[in-house]
Formats: structure tokens, C-alpha cells, sequence
């Protein structure tokens, strides 16, 4: 998948109106997540993603590994994408979805192990919804 692939796919899923819109939802995404886990885990994630998607993982972070929570996970990405928490956490929830169809699955479990599960709000495995359901395909039927 390449990058026109991959944006086109965000704003289909996300029903947005442009190819803008979808950028700045994978950017948020990405580079929040990118800057919470360890720089090697970034870069094994970002690999089998296109340049310009896993730039958001690796080279726009100058910080990676910053300790924060999934309430604060969403609220980085709600102010980068300009959009209400509800909607930042399930843009992320889907574009999640889709880097797990183009990444191996050992990549995606080594990022579950980097993010910690709890019984309250703070839960990382909400960042995982979509996947955990089936995809985004089941989501839709």
C-alpha cells in the first residue's frame, strides 16, 4: 500500500471530506503514539508502513517513550487533529486497525506489550477496539 492508498483508506473508513482531513487524523495518530513508545518499537512498527506514513512514527518525534496514559493519548490527539476527544479516540481506534492489515503481528503485539491494560478509564486496550471487534470490515456489517 502506498501513501495515496493508505490517506484514501483513513478519510473512506473515517468519512471525511478530504485528503487534509485524513492527513492530519493519521498524523495526530501516529506521532502521539510515536512519542509514548520506546524509539526501537516505533521503527519495527513504521517498517512496513509507506515513507511518508512512517515518518509520523520516527521522524517527527524527537522524544520517543514519554510516559503518559490512554486519557492523555486522546487528548494529544483531539488538539493536534482539532476535533472532540469521542472522535480523536476513534480516529485512532481505526487508523490502528489499518496498520495492524499492513504490519506483522508480532509487531502489533509487541506494541500491546508497550502500552499497559488496566480496569478503569486509563485502559491502552481501548486503543484496540476496532481490532479486538474484528476490523473495521466487521465494524461496517
Amino acid at each position: 500500500m502506498n501513501f495515496d492508498e493508505f490517506t484514501g483508506e483513513v478519510q473512506h473508513r473515517l468519512e471525511l471530506p478530504g485528503t487534509g482531513e485524513a492527513v492530519r487524523a493519521i498524523r495526530a495518530t501516529l506521532t502521539t503514539l510515536g512519542q509514548r513508545i520506546p524509539e526501537g518499537n516505533a521503527e519495527d512498527l513504521a517498517a512496513s508502513l509507506p515513507m511518508e506514513i512512517k515518518w509520523y512514527l520516527t521522524g517527527a518525534v524527537h522524544e520517543h517513550g514519554q510516559r503518559f496514559d490512554w486519557t492523555e493519548f486522546v487528548g494529544r490527539v483531539s488538539e493536534v487533529e482539532g476535533i472532540e476527544r469521542s472522535d480523536a479516540a476513534y480516529h485512532a481506534q481505526v487508523i490502528i486497525d489499518l496498520v495492524s492489515t499492513l504490519v506483522p503481528d508480532s509487531d502489533v503485539q509487541q506494541l500491546r506489550n508497550q502500552l499497559p491494560e488496566a480496569e478503569d478509564d486509563e485502559n491502552w486496550r481501548k486503543l484496540f477496539a476496532v481490532l479486538d471487534a474484528g476490523g473495521w470490515q466487521e465494524q461496517e456489517a
